[in-house]
């Protein structure tokens, strides 16, 4: 089938060139000029495992291509997908559609064929009901299909999620949409890959119910984390106790520093936006957001405790390990070192900070921060090290180099990657989350 990906950002791009190696003839829009340049010379916009690679061997095959122009690249499309952002909205929160609807009439101004048009963006319920009209109203005579077909790709384990996924959701009106759709996932579906078909406002529920059920989850861990800590239990311990009862599951039971990333934060948020809309309060939801957003800056305050206070904090030094608001991505998006950078330097303290890819992206939004070259760089004089992205490079650090060169043997563990009795068998003063 030939496929047509509007947007060749996170999701454009790792789906197009998923759909590519599935052996579809896939061609990728974007109106950044210098993004589709990048991507011309084989340069990836974003960072995420595997991808550079898999676009370049369906590149070199013919099956994947870029441009500017979405007159060109829709026409023969069997399947339209639209994956451009939908950012929180400026003053109330809710998602800015207004990418969407943009491309949504371009496409109607120039469809040549019939097509079904796919919102593979995260769009909240009644969205795709306004791309249909929109579509009606640009006069076009082809006939179309508006599906909605939202994606759950976890970053840095994207391709690996898109190409054996537990569930493919389709929200189709019409027999029409079913049938391209049917075709387009036939690869997946001969792998028995579970598809459902749903109506299309259930199916643009469906992806942010289960984001805001995936943050819950997070936020519940960290809390009884809190409550570990107040009564000598070990969190960790009461994270597999739960997890193994199949009914709860052991996913997403980390305790940490709050969840981040480019959907958790906007699309609860839109989710109460949408639930406020339609006057349905989601209590639990607004619980969740709340919780998480006062957490950063409780993170911020734990590493200023294990340095004396923050009355004793104005000149000291403190080593920030891991930026990226989970490892294996340069997405610093809602990350929650920018709270507990900030907190620091509101304090006083001297920040070094290292990451493996998130640096570049990082510098603007921690101006005050220093970055550096290694791990070691930042440790180096410092009163104190603070773990706050579990990136594997952070899992096996040299602790007699660290405390030659650190001021003072104290590690803030926030994603508990070590285990505190060989730590403070080595001679550090050692703080982890939700464990004694």
């Amino acid at each position: 089938m030939k496929i047509a990906m509007v947007g060749s950002g996170y999701v454009g791009l790792v789906s197009g060139a998923c759909f590519a190696d599935f052996g579809h003839d896939v061609v990728c829009i974007d109106k950044d000029q210098s993004k589709i340049d990048r991507l011309h010379d084989g340069v990836m916009p974003i960072y995420e495992p595997g991808l550079a690679e898999l676009v370049g061997a369906n590149v070199k095959a013919g099956r994947l291509s870029f441009t500017t122009s979405l007159a060109e690249g829709i026409r023969d499309a069997d399947a339209i997908f639209i994956a451009v952002g939908t950012p929180s909205r400026r003053g109330d929160g809710h998602a800015d559609l207004s990418f969407v609807y943009a491309v949504a009439q371009e496409i109607g101004e120039n469809l040549a064929n019939d097509a079904v048009v796919v919102t593979k963006s995260t769009v909240p319920v009644g969205t795709g009901d306004e791309v249909e009209r929109i579509l009606k109203d640009s006069g076009t005579s082809h006939r179309f299909a508006v599906v909605s077909n939202p994606e759950f790709l976890r970053e840095g384990a994207a391709i690996a999620d898109f190409k054996r996924p537990d569930r493919i959701v389709i929200g189709a009106e019409d027999e029409f949409g079913r049938e391209v759709m049917s075709e387009v996932y036939r690869p997946l579906f001969l792998n028995e890959s579970p598809i459902l078909f749903t109506g299309r406002r259930t199916s643009e529920l469906i992806k942010y119910a289960a984001n805001a059920f995936l943050a819950t989850k997070i936020t519940f861990i960290n809390e009884m984390a809190d409550l570990c800590e107040k009564v000598g239990a070990n969190v960790q311990d009461v994270s597999r106790g739960i997890g193994m009862d199949n009914r709860i599951g052991p996913k997403f039971l980390h305790a940490g520093p709050g969840y981040g990333g480019s959907c958790f934060p906007k699309d609860t948020l839109a989710l109460l936006k949408t639930a406020e809309d339609y006057d349905s309060p989601t209590r639990i939801v607004e619980a969740v957001v709340k919780v998480n957003d006062s957490r950063k800056r409780a993170m911020g305050r734990k590493v200023l405790e294990a340095i004396g206070g923050a009355e004793q904090a104005r000149g000291k030094k403190v080593a920030l390990l891991g930026l990226t608001f989970k490892p294996n991505t340069d997405d610093m998006r809602e990350s929650p070192a920018i709270a507990v950078a900030q907190t620091l330097t509101d304090a006083g303290v001297h920040v070094a900070a290292f990451d493996p890819e998130g640096m570049q992206l990082a510098k603007p939004l921690m101006p005050e921060v220093e970055m550096v070259n290694d791990p070691y760089a930042a440790i180096e004089g410092s009163d104190a090290i603070a773990i706050v992205t579990e990136w594997d490079a952070f899992r096996a650090l040299d602790f007699d180099r660290v405390k030659q060169t650190a001021n003072a043997p104290v590690l803030i563990d926030l994603r508990n990657i070590y285990r505190p009795e060989d730590m403070r068998g080595l001679g550090f003063d050692y703080v982890s989350i939700g464990r004694a």
